[in-house]
């Protein structure tokens, strides 16, 4: 979709709760599951077997928070 006005579109419109995700139930990307990896050992924390896509998102932005990484 364009933006004819030039404007900023809304990004908030785009997130998501990954709870509503329909893909939430499945497996992490390699992505995340790798991301996952890197912040769990900066932050010194175990990761549960077994997210899913949506858990493995949550998870991300609570590690996140706590090693002040995508602030």
């Amino acid at each position: 979709m364009t933006n004819p006005s030039n404007e900023p579109a809304d990004q908030s419109a785009a997130i998501k709760d990954p709870d509503e995700w329909v893909t939430g139930d499945e497996p992490p990307t390699a992505a995340q599951e790798s991301y996952l990896g890197t912040l769990a050992r900066e932050a010194h924390a175990d990761l549960p077997d077994n997210l899913t896509k949506a858990e493995a998102s949550k998870r991300i932005d609570e590690l996140q928070a706590e090693t002040g990484r995508g602030q």
